[in-house]
């Protein structure tokens, strides 16, 4: 979710419940595994949402799914984007979120603390990871942003200002669709070549 504050896009994220088995404690988008009834992954996406955050569908303005990713499970994620309004009041399902806070999208190309790391996945292809910290001044705590989600925020952060972080990125940024589409068929080739080898 994308909402207007004072001018500046900011994304809405969350903190995965303690609870849950799955990266308990992580921050990431609201958003989940896809159900028979949904009928596409914006359907999904927008389910979640208003289970995970209280966020009605019809609240929200889809503008666009990007480029899916591969989580170190190995599962594909799509991610959905649209507009919020700024007004909208968060009911965190404690279930499964503990915290919900928003970051200016602008901060995932001009951070003021970063850090990148090499990951191989599990089917042997080597990836870069982005690793933000950021200070929410209103929760007056720092939140951990990385792995997909942030790779997810840095690529929606480069298509909507077109502009260079101030970091290293896999893509070309002169051309960076295809380079977007070029660096999941190489992961996707990557994970399906490790798949035959296991046979």
């Amino acid at each position: 979710p994308l909402l207007v504050r004072q001018g500046r896009p900011q994304l809405l994220l969350t903190v995965r419940s303690m609870q849950l088995r799955r990266s308990p404690g992580e921050v990431c988008f609201p958003g989940g595994k896809r159900e028979a009834t949904d009928k596409d992954d914006i359907d999904t996406a927008l389910r979640e949402a208003k289970e995970e955050v209280g966020l009605q569908p019809e609240k929200v303005e889809v503008i666009c799914r990007l480029m899916p990713g591969i989580d170190k499970m190995n599962n594909l994620v799509t991610p959905v984007v649209g507009f919020i309004e700024d007004t909208f009041q968060v009911t965190p399902n404690p279930d499964e979120v503990s915290e919900v806070f928003v970051v200016p999208l602008e901060y995932f190309v001009k951070p003021l603390h970063y850090e990148a790391f090499s990951y191989e996945t599990s089917s042997g292809y080597l990836i870069q990871v982005h690793c933000f910290t950021y200070h929410d001044q209103e929760h007056k705590k720092s939140f951990k942003i990385w792995g997909l989600t942030a790779h997810f925020a840095v690529f929606l952060a480069l298509v909507i200002f077109g502009e260079r972080p101030t970091f290293e990125v896999d893509y070309d940024l002169d051309n960076l669709m295809s380079s977007s589409e070029n660096y999941f068929s190489n992961l996707y080739a990557s994970i399906c070549e490790r798949k035959k080898s296991n046979l």
